[in-house]
């Protein structure tokens, strides 16, 4: 196992800086996700890892191995480098069983005989895929085939791990499963890992820290917890889970809280870290789960602010309700168990939790 080292990491298309100035160090062992929307540079920062892209500038360096430095013009080939790759598509040769699939890197490597059935068993087992090594590919589902994919990356003992979107081609039921068995083997492992998604669940679930990338830069790095409950700015809050956004203005700025005024003349109490600027204008950000419709007689207090809002659609996903909202011009997604009646409904927001930006993007609070 190796750390791995990225630092000032630049990836030029013509005038497009797919990747710009990126820089993340992986401990030993670590679990990092890319997570961000097509084109962000996520894909392209692990195909430079890998060898696969030459990047423009900066450095890359896994367990004290330089794999690239712009500056010196040190640039290994794939094959110098010891990553374990697993695509998105598995690239599985067709007319090769599990087992030659899966023994083909060693072969490559000229491992003798008996070492390429120890280690090709090993990892099999290690797979859950034992059974099935005397099959072809079109004999498997798509998440055994994704098994035999990592299998085949494991089998050379990678320095690290690379993944790119490996579960994005199977179907919900069965990324939800693959997911709970990647997290499992990713435990037992302990092989320093990137793995590329846009898949917010994925990344929440499987992570040590996520890297959330926008324009081909870093938006925030941070613990699945932070990232969630502490989003750095608006597209970050947006992009991980659901958010609400609601525009506001400062009516009375006060020490550790906040009175803000909504668009439809409404005020709510937030609690604020900082200084805020009266008169200024803001975002407020709630997740749908911090709301909720108000208990009959309740009123703003120390708690929480009740304020009025309409009933625009009522959606029912299964056991609960979800039920759009506008207040003050700001559309709103609320989750309940019991839809609220009529087109009105009086709404709870929390004092606490709710994430206050400034015109700029960057938190206010």
């Amino acid at each position: 196992m190796a750390d791995l080292l990225i630092e000032g990491l630049v990836k030029r298309f013509g005038d497009v800086r797919a990747v710009d100035n990126v820089s993340i160090h992986v401990a030993d062992g670590e679990f990092v996700t890319l997570l961000g929307p097509s084109g962000c540079g996520k894909s392209t920062t692990l195909a430079a890892v890998a060898g696969l892209d030459r990047p423009d500038e900066g450095r890359i360096i896994v367990g004290g191995k330089t794999y690239f430095d712009g500056a010196r013009g040190t640039y290994l080939p794939p094959e110098a480098r010891g990553c374990g790759l697993v695509f998105q598509s598995y690239a599985l040769w067709p007319h090769m069983t599990v087992f030659d699939n899966v023994v083909f890197p060693l072969t490559l490597r000229k491992v003798n005989a008996a070492e390429r059935k120890r280690r090709v068993a090993e990892v099999l087992a290690l797979v859950e895929m034992e059974r099935f090594a005397d099959r072809y590919p079109h004999m498997l589902s798509g998440g055994q085939q994704q098994r035999v994919a990592l299998a085949r990356t494991l089998v050379y003992q990678p320095a690290i791990l690379l993944l790119d979107e490996p579960l994005s081609n199977l179907d919900a039921k069965l990324r939800d499963r693959a997911r709970v068995w990647l997290a499992e083997l990713r435990t037992r492992l302990g092989l320093t890992t990137i793995y590329v998604t846009h898949d917010q669940i994925e990344a929440l679930s499987l992570s040590d820290r996520i890297v959330v990338m926008n324009g081909g830069r870093i938006a925030q790095l941070g613990t699945p917890q932070d990232i969630y409950e502490r989003p750095a700015d608006p597209f970050v809050a947006d992009f991980i889970g659901t958010t609400n956004f609601l525009p506001a203005k400062v009516a009375e700025p006060g020490v550790g809280t906040a009175l803000l005024e909504l668009g439809n003349g409404q005020r709510i109490e937030v609690a604020a870290e900082r200084a805020q600027t009266q008169g200024a204008r803001v975002t407020i950000a709630f997740r749908p789960e911090q709301m909720r419709v108000a208990t009959a007689g309740e009123v703003t207090n120390g708690e929480g602010s009740v304020v009025d809002a309409r009933v625009l659609t009522r959606s029912y996903v299964g056991g609960r309700w979800q039920v759009g909202l506008d207040l003050g011009g700001g559309p709103l997604r609320l989750e309940t168990e019991t839809p609220p009646a009529g087109d009105a409904v009086r709404l709870w927001l929390p004092r606490h939790g709710g994430i206050v930006f400034r015109e700029s993007g960057h938190v206010a609070a």
